[in-house]
């Protein structure tokens, strides 16, 4: 068996002619704290901590731009809705009219066979004149008090009862006082009634409906122009006018100079900053599609308060005027003339009353009906 080499103990000196065993060097010591220590690494450090700020600001700004295009969204869509209601509103109106205007023209044939009925009639009473004269009156009166009943025609029925009354005033018959007290007592009613001026009041309401477009909105309003610095015409004038007996002292002039530059300075500055009190300040931050929807709107109602003039539809005709009277104190400038003018006019046009009942002309008809009958 192989012997083991004998070692050298710890602590042994080594023989004479041997050299010393070579120990290894010790490996150096590595840590966080010294690799911490190095500038590279900080750097990074400090360069992520920045980039995750970076990032997290960017997301912030992101949600709020969200949330801004949401909220946007959601006030097109309730613009949009309203809209729709309205187009709505004017469409049920517009059926209304066309049923009444179907109403009207059934009226109107049935006025027409009524015609033809009595041409017919006069051929069968040609030999009995005042039997004619009195069918003729009976068919004028029937007609006007359908248009009085229907479309509110005051000056259509006075014209009916004024060519009766001359109709039965020649004949020069005692038969027909009862006849013509009836048609008398039925104009002094007619003409007891207020007048309603409903072609005007329609005028009016178009004039401003073709105005909408051209009235400021409190959105649209621009910075005033700068005035000419009164500083600088002083100073002309100072310099046209007569030199003083003494001349200005340094300081003096320094002041004045001061004084004229700190004035212009302060002048320029008030151009550029105006303070205003708004009770809506949604108002000043309608867009140019809220804008449009805004005057269209306002149209829509106006339009509305138009057909419900014409069919004496008194509750929405008062709604849509209120309606457009906010509308431009909320949304448009009221400091200009033409929004003034156009708040003037609906005004006016709201100090007209419909609620007219309108009498009828059963005294003149029945009249006239009984005395055919004997």
């Amino acid at each position: 068996m192989n012997e083991l080499p004998n070692l050298p103990e710890q602590g042994a000196q080594p023989a004479p002619g041997q050299s010393a065993p070579q120990v290894p060097p010790a490996a150096p010591r590595s840590g966080l704290f010294e690799t911490l220590r190095q500038p590279l690494p900080a750097a990074v450090s400090v360069l992520a901590v920045l980039l995750v700020a970076h990032m997290w600001s960017t997301h912030s700004r992101i949600n709020s731009m969200r949330a801004d295009v949401a909220r946007m969204l959601q006030k097109d869509e309730q613009v949009a809705a309203e809209t729709s209601a309205l187009a709505r509103e004017v469409s049920e109106q517009s059926k209304q009219l066309q049923v009444k205007v179907g109403v009207l023209e059934s009226r109107q044939q049935e006025a027409q066979s009524q015609q033809a009925a009595l041409e017919q009639l006069y051929q069968d009473l040609s030999k009995n004149r005042d039997e004619w004269a009195l069918s003729e009156i009976e068919q004028v009166l029937s007609t006007a008090s359908q248009q009085l009943q229907l479309a509110g025609n005051v000056q259509g029925a006075l014209i009916a009862l004024g060519n009766a009354d001359r109709s039965l005033s020649r004949s020069d018959k005692p038969q027909f006082i009862t006849i013509r007290r009836a048609i008398a007592h039925d104009m002094e009613k007619l003409k007891a009634l207020p007048a309603v001026d409903l072609a005007g009041v329609a005028l009016r309401l178009d004039n401003v409906i073709a105005e909408v477009d051209a009235l400021p909105l409190l959105s649209d309003e621009k910075p005033l122009l700068p005035a000419p610095p009164a500083p600088r015409a002083k100073a002309r004038k100072a310099a046209a006018a007569p030199a003083p007996a003494q001349p200005l002292t340094l300081g003096q002039r320094m002041t004045d100079t001061w004084r004229a530059w700190s004035t212009e300075m302060w002048d320029d500055i008030r151009q550029l900053v105006r303070v205003r009190s708004v009770e809506t300040p949604e108002a000043l931050m309608l867009s140019p599609s809220e804008s449009y929807f805004v005057r269209e709107n306002l149209k829509l109602r106006l339009l509305n308060a138009r057909l419900a003039l014409l069919s004496r539809n008194e509750t929405a005709f008062r709604d849509d005027l209120n309606t457009a009277q906010t509308m431009l104190l909320k949304y448009f400038d009221t400091r200009a003339r033409s929004t003034q003018a156009a708040q003037s006019a609906l005004r006016q046009v709201q100090a007209n009353n419909l609620t007219i009942e309108m009498p009828t002309l059963a005294d003149s008809l029945n009249a006239v009906r009984n005395y055919k009958a004997k």
